[in-house]
């Protein structure tokens, strides 16, 4: 029981921080304020400073708030937040916590209760990191396209306790090299730190793990084998899209992982917020470390790749003929790949030199040209053509409703005719941001099911820009 001469919430932070590390007690317990101890209901009243703390101390301390409270209070006491949704304005809700398990409230010494598993008492037996040997930041050719990214996942590999970019999220096209990148991360670290245990999974493959441990009544030992991990790395999380169990599970393993100050990285065709049918918390935990787009390479950069592979392999392959490949390969990286390899499969099979003839040979089976990829350019260009605008009046800040339209219809179509996230259309007219994106999407779409005139419109400008639509 609490002593009646001591502040009873000074205690129990006393008790916190001698059973959690320096990093997680300034992080979760330091801002959290003690309001009151009703006596009558026995409830403890904690004001914490925004909606996510609260939410992550009931899902990973809530045992040990517990027992803590129990150790200074005594038993049945109940525990009640006041989370501050508005600090601006003052602006509070009360909410209780979860109802404790008769276990976790029996009375017990605070030094032998059986604390959450913030700390492993030994280390675990290492594990195959399932790693690609081959693709290593040797072999990863750098460019303005990959360049921050680059450097930003060499440095995680070499200095891997620095959190700062914690979780590490990489996005953009397919074919870009994201994979090439993330594997050479973990390469990289356990070359440096052979003792670490690194992972890397496709998000498929996870996701099946998930389901046969459901079905094996497993889960805990999944859950458990993943939270000894050192560093994550999850391949295409995309795939995680309306998959709730499988994203309330990697929740409460990025948790752990995170509050141990365990490296995340993760691999996607588009950033946090474009993942449609994803957690919202999750989504706000991507967000939290740091994002990196991978774009598309361009042909000098495509022409370095090539040149870097011809070499590996110990081909001869003339310059235009490499050029010509770089141009018509859509800036995929995993196509110039595969026509080297059939290049190389047909000069070994034929014993024939490789040559334009040759080239344009395996180029026409093996990659889908695009001679001219549809552009947001493009698009406002004809967009303004059909209303009678201009480019400065779209990308401009008036209201005027004919180049809000206008506007509006251009991020439309430049959203649904090309492969750009929509952070990136926002950027390309008139630096407008993610959501406005979204809005000015859904409102087009609204309008075109009531409105048969602006719908034909609409039809008219798509008809016009048909030969340029893949």
């Amino acid at each position: 029981m609490t002593n009646a001469n001591a502040n009873p919430w000074e205690e129990c932070l006393a008790l916190i921080r001698a059973n959690t590390s320096e990093q997680q007690y300034n992080a979760w317990f330091r801002n959290t304020v003690f309001e009151s101890f009703n006596e009558k209901d026995r409830t403890v009243l904690l004001r914490v400073p925004s909606p996510f703390v609260y939410e992550y101390l009931e899902e990973n301390y809530i045992d040990l708030l517990r027992k803590v409270l129990t150790k200074v209070f005594g038993n049945g006491v109940n525990l009640s937040y006041r989370i501050v949704t508005d600090s601006e304005n003052n602006k509070t809700q009360v909410v209780e916590g979860d109802t404790p398990a008769e276990e976790s409230m029996k009375p017990r010494s605070i030094a032998n209760a059986n604390m959450p598993p913030t700390l492993l008492d030994a280390a675990p037996q290492q594990i195959d990191p399932q790693l690609n040997p081959h693709l290593t930041f040797a072999n990863f050719i750098e460019g303005n396209s990959n360049k921050m990214p680059r450097a930003i996942g060499q440095s995680i590999a070499e200095n891997t306790q620095n959190m700062y970019f914690n979780p590490y999220f990489v996005f953009g096209p397919s074919g870009c090299g994201k994979t090439h990148l993330i594997n050479a991360i973990g390469v990289e670290t356990k070359r440096l730190y052979p003792q670490k245990r690194v992972l890397y999974i496709s998000a498929r493959l996870f996701e099946v793990q998930y389901t046969n441990a459901v079905l094996r009544n497993t889960i805990n030992d999944f859950i458990n084998f993943y939270q000894t991990i050192d560093m994550l790395i999850v391949d295409d999380i995309q795939e995680w899209e309306d998959k709730k169990g499988t994203q309330n599970t990697f929740f409460h393993i990025f948790n752990h992982l995170f509050r141990n100050g365990k490296r995340i990285i993760l691999a996607s065709d588009r950033p946090p917020v474009d993942l449609k049918g994803m957690n919202e918390r999750l989504i706000t935990r991507f967000s939290c470390g740091l994002i990196a787009e991978l774009e598309k390479p361009n042909v000098q950069l495509c022409v370095d790749i090539l040149e870097s592979k011809i070499r590996h392999d110990g081909l001869s392959i003339p310059d235009d003929v490499v050029k010509y490949i770089a141009s018509t390969a859509n800036g995929s990286v995993r196509d110039l790949q595969g026509v080297v390899n059939s290049l190389m499969a047909y000069s070994v099979v034929y014993d024939c030199n490789i040559d334009m003839q040759l080239a344009q040979k395996v180029v026409k089976r093996s990659v889908r040209v695009e001679k001219n990829p549809l552009t947001v350019e493009e698009i406002v260009e004809t967009v303004c053509q059909h209303y009678n605008v201009t480019p400065a009046n779209i990308n401009g800040r008036s209201r005027k409703k004919d180049y809000v339209t206008a506007r509006q219809v251009s991020i439309y179509l430049a959203q649904k005719h090309t492969k750009m996230p929509a952070s990136r259309i926002g950027k390309l007219i008139g630096g407008r941001d993610h959501s406005t994106v979204i809005y000015s999407c859904n409102q087009v779409e609204q309008r075109i099911k009531i409105d048969k005139k602006f719908s034909s419109e609409i039809t008219s400008i798509e008809n016009t820009l048909q030969p340029r639509i893949s």
